[in-house]
């Protein structure tokens, strides 16, 4: 229901504007049939130890004593990249968005983009998001041993998948005024584990 408002918003928009606000409101448009997937993680750093080049045994034990003990901080950083598909004809844009990380069920973090991002028609970018959380914080709630599965599965350690799910919510530039998406796009994947 909500995204039928927003398409009712986006032609009353195209009615009473110009050319470049059609433009603009059909590329805002656009990105909301965009298709979103997983890439890859990387500049992936634990505590400030990069990770993006794999652990080896030292690493391993360092960060085993760091998960399991009780550090009142452990920080995790790292860049999911997101393929965007436009199956339009047309470009695609974006402003910004605001997002929410979801995995296995717990949420890690919530956060912005404030970057413009552009995909042309029928074609696939990568959009990178930093993204941030302290685990520390996690491994302090109900969720300890999905956090500590989640955390080996950042490792490349995990024996067992994680499911991912990233709201975003996209926010535009129409005719010199932002606008916010009234709901969120989901994009769901999963990573790590052996099985």
């Amino acid at each position: 229901m909500k995204f039928k408002q927003l398409i009712l918003v986006f032609a009353v928009f195209f009615t009473f504007s110009g050319c470049d606000v059609a433009k603009q409101l059909g590329s805002a448009f656009n990105f909301t049939q965009c298709k979103f997937d997983y890439h890859s993680i990387t500049n992936l750093s634990l505590s400030g130890t990069n990770l993006s080049s794999g652990v080896n045994a030292a690493k391993i034990l360092q960060l085993a004593s760091l998960l399991t003990g009780n550090a009142s901080s452990i920080p995790l950083d790292f860049t999911l990249n997101l393929n965007v598909t436009n199956p339009n004809q047309t470009v695609a844009s974006l402003n910004g968005l605001q997002y929410v990380l979801n995995i296995d069920d717990v949420q890690f973090t919530t956060g912005t983009v404030s970057h413009a991002f552009n995909v042309a028609g029928g074609e696939t970018q990568v959009l990178p998001l930093s993204i941030g959380f302290d685990l520390a914080t996690l491994l302090r709630g109900e969720s300890k041993n999905a956090i500590l599965n989640i955390a080996k599965n950042f490792l490349g350690l995990g024996s067992e998948k994680s499911n991912v799910t990233l709201q975003i919510k996209p926010s535009f530039n129409i005719g010199g005024y932002p606008a916010t998406s009234p709901v969120y796009i989901p994009v769901s994947f999963s990573f790590g584990g052996r099985k």
